[in-house]
């Protein structure tokens, strides 16, 4: 399918950024987006149908929109809260781009997924004098025994200096490995290693001067301390909750861009509490549906109610999107009791992550799991999203690769 040829400005940006690396970091991007062939892949993969014909022909233009959120950055193909996996996000029209929030051991903020995750996502037991400062060093598998390999690095167990002189890579690890390289390479196989060689970790001030140069918005994730707290002594999680939002004030970062995350609710309390121009558009992030068995058809499981949330101070709910969707008495997928309920107290809802369970001809994993029966191909993602955009009415989607999300919002008209 034809796209439309690169714009003037976007070519000299292409050609700026080739040249100058560096530069990219102080110039914003055009409005404009470059979604690649993915977006058409899937509108070729979808059932035979009126949201089928309507995608089909649509061939921009694409431009960076608030809908389309990176979730991580673009970590269907570049390492995870990388440089690289940030700036592809932007490219890819994401107007919204994911820090997760976590410390080092000298208590400076820096973007990870988890605070315990660099065994699977950076190449630090590649580093034997990192390596020895891990938690738990590496473990080999036994075959004999059944016994999987393991290891446990943290950003906690490292200082600032210490973490930037790794090397970030796709998240993954090989359960049956006998080496630490081993171990190391346990890519997905419908992820990709091919920009995996030299991911740039980033702290979070970084990613904050680099998402605004790129003219996105911002969602960083308060992420839950796999160390005692208060660490070390004093670091209390008010003061970490409060050094967070502090970044953006002192970067001149309006709260209006900021959409500050946390699966605990006692987080954004706080915020309601100290920070209320953060906390106006602070998200939720839902985690009953792990610790107290959260069934989207029961409200009974979702303690406290929507209304309590509301009233509490919660305007943000961001919910796994299995959460907000289910299968009527024809099996189609329609919005959840949950999904309505939340909106019927006033929560916005913000989801969470379309395409990161992989290829969908099996119905998919987790994120698809209440909708499973009617999944059988890749289409079935923009399905699934124009139900999540229409009858949901989701205010935002995070996605693996934010151009699925760009040229659905573009071709539907949103902003």
């Amino acid at each position: 399918m034809p796209t439309r040829p690169r714009s003037t400005l976007m070519a000299a940006f292409w050609l700026l950024t080739a040249i100058f690396p560096a530069a990219a970091q102080t110039i914003a991007l055009p409005n404009e987006a470059q979604i690649g062939p993915r977006p058409f892949y899937l509108v070729d993969k979808m059932k035979d149908g009126p949201l089928k014909q309507q995608l089909s022909q649509c061939t921009g233009p694409f431009h960076r929109t608030g809908f389309s959120v990176g979730h991580r950055g673009a970590a269907l193909q570049f390492p995870e809260h990388s440089r690289e996996s940030y700036m592809a996000a932007a490219r890819m029209g994401a107007g919204v781009i994911e820090c997760d929030v976590t410390f080092t051991k000298d208590r400076q903020l820096v973007c990870r997924h988890s605070q315990c995750d660099l065994h699977t996502t950076t190449n630090i037991l590649s580093v034997p004098a990192l390596a020895a400062k891990c938690s738990q060093g590496f473990s080999p598998a036994d075959p004999a025994t059944g016994k999987k390999a393991s290891a446990k690095c943290c950003t906690s167990d490292i200082t600032l200096a210490e973490f930037k002189s790794l090397t970030a890579k796709m998240d993954g690890f090989n359960p049956d490995a006998r080496t630490a390289e081993e171990y190391q390479n346990g890519t997905p196989r419908w992820r990709t290693d091919l920009y995996a060689n030299s991911g740039t970790l980033m702290t979070h001030d970084e990613s904050i001067a680099l998402i605004k140069s790129l003219g996105a918005k911002f969602t960083p994730e308060l992420k839950a301390a796999e160390v005692p707290m208060p660490f070390d002594g004093d670091y209390t999680q008010e003061k970490y909750a409060t050094q967070m939002l502090q970044a953006y004030k002192t970067s001149g970062i309006p709260a209006s861009d900021v959409f500050a995350q946390s699966f605990s609710l006692a987080d954004i309390l706080f915020w309601v509490k100290t920070a209320p121009e953060f906390a106006a558009q602070a998200v939720y992030l839902e985690d009953r549906y792990e610790k107290r068995g959260l069934d989207p058809a029961k409200p009974e499981t979702w303690k406290p109610s929507m209304t309590e949330l509301k009233a509490q101070g919660v305007k943000i709910l961001g919910p796994p999107i299995y959460a907000m969707l289910a299968l009527n008495a024809k099996g189609e997928i329609v919005p959840s009791e949950y999904a309505k309920a939340a909106k019927a107290a006033g929560l916005d809802l913000i989801g969470w992550s379309l395409e990161r369970d992989g290829p969908l001809n099996k119905g998919g994993g987790f994120y698809h799991s209440s909708v499973k029966s009617a999944i059988d191909r890749d289409g079935d993602t923009l399905t699934v999203l124009d139900v999540l955009a229409k009858q949901v009415g989701v205010r935002a989607m995070f996605s693996d690769w934010p151009a699925t999300t760009t040229f659905y919002a573009s071709c539907m008209g949103m902003k």
